[in-house]
């Protein structure tokens, strides 16, 4: 297992859409191992692949915490997850994010939702979430999807993040514009 670095915007591989798992192989397994490190170091309650630049479709979650500070871990891994049921009612949560640091923003989303995956051997399974499950898995999903919780939030409030972080990556050296397609 190892400690990946994780992706800061404006890092153009947060907006680029993961690739389905063909197989849950030992490679996969690692990288869910990979990055149940990553996050626990973080620390955070949620990771996707594309958030340590790996462009395939897998998430990992742990939110049992969150919900109890008695709780011990819970950790879920949720491979090519895709939404396939959600409630009219929604809900709103305060979310972050490990590739968006230290910024919070209250954000709307369905209160219930289905999610049809692959689990850690591959077998298929469904989950009924609500609560700060549904909001992580969401969350999550969206990143598969090159989806920021800040595109959720005003056009004004999104801008503002987004020229703060472009100016650190430019005082960090680093080119916050997206790479050219030869």
């Amino acid at each position: 297992m190892a400690i990946r670095p994780i992706l800061i915007i404006p890092d153009s591989k947060l907006r680029q859409v993961a690739v389905a798992v063909p197989a849950v192989d030992a490679e996969i397994r690692t990288l869910v191992d990979d990055m149940f490190e990553t996050m626990y170091d973080a620390p955070g309650i949620g990771l996707a692949a594309p958030q340590i630049g790996v462009l395939k479709r897998v998430v990992v979650l742990d939110v049992a915490k969150r919900r109890d500070e008695e709780a011990t871990s819970e950790p879920m891994v949720f491979i090519n997850p895709k939404l396939v049921w959600q409630s009219e009612e929604l809900s709103t949560y305060e979310e972050g994010c490990l590739s968006i640091p230290d910024y919070y923003e209250e954000v709307e989303r369905p209160a219930v939702i289905r999610v049809a995956y692959l689990d850690r051997d591959g077998a298929p399974q469904q989950i009924e979430a609500e609560g700060i499950l549904a909001t992580c898995l969401q969350h999550e999903i969206d990143h598969l999807d090159g989806v920021l919780f800040i595109d959720h939030i005003s056009r004004l409030k999104r801008a503002r993040v987004m020229r703060k972080f472009e100016k650190a990556a430019k005082r960090d050296g680093e080119d916050p514009r997206p790479a050219s397609r030869a």
